[in-house]
């Protein structure tokens, strides 16, 4: 027998992004949502896809929508995540409400947007699959909201010897880094922490 919850634990494992996607509705109200279920497709033409539940109640204005936008969050955007991810709440409530070229509202402060003419859409189980073409785009420098294991999370990159000094774990002496007393002390704690 298949076990559906064992199989959502399973695919917890998967660190994915966070993203909300945004269109207008037919009457030109903002629509929105959180979704992690976002790849990317193909570099020619641009293309990247999500998808939505059968179920929700966004589903007949992303079916009839033109185009959408794809905002991949930055680690600090964790509440309007959970914002977008509550259903029945006004999500756009006192945000500024532009439009990116596309026509879909935008979304200050993520890590990244993609925004799409509305391609294709396939039927994949309980999931409504949506691909578009990138028309826009922009990036700036932050780091991404992730989410595993049912909870959010940040990426922790392997540091780097500017890293270090900035925390003022090391220092340069000569040409070479060395710890600092911190630094020392931190070292440490984790070698007492690998030993238990």
């Amino acid at each position: 027998m298949f076990d559906p919850l064992a199989f959502r634990n399973a695919l917890g494992s998967f660190a994915t992004g966070v993203t909300i996607v945004t269109a207008r509705d037919a009457s030109g109200a903002p629509v929105g949502l959180t979704a992690n279920s976002f790849n990317s497709v193909s570099l020619d033409p641009p293309m990247v896809l999500w998808s939505l539940s059968l179920h929700s109640g966004s589903l007949p204005v992303f079916r009839d929508a033109e185009n959408w936008a794809v905002h991949v969050l930055a680690a600090d955007q964790q509440p309007m995540s959970d914002r977008f991810a509550t259903p029945g709440v006004d999500k756009f409530d006192g945000l500024a409400l532009a439009d990116g070229p596309e026509g879909a509202p935008l979304i200050e402060g993520c890590a990244a947007r993609f925004g799409c003419r509305a391609r294709f859409e396939y039927e994949g189980g309980d999931h409504a699959i949506f691909l578009g073409e990138v028309i826009d785009f922009d990036r700036r420098e932050a780091e991404p909201l992730i989410y595993h294991g049912g909870q959010y999370g940040r990426i922790m990159r392997a540091p780097t010897g500017a890293d270090l000094e900035r925390e003022g774990l090391a220092e340069e002496a000569g040409e070479k880094l060395s710890l600092t007393e911190r630094g020392q002390q931190l070292l440490e704690a984790l070698e007492r922490v690998a030993k238990r």
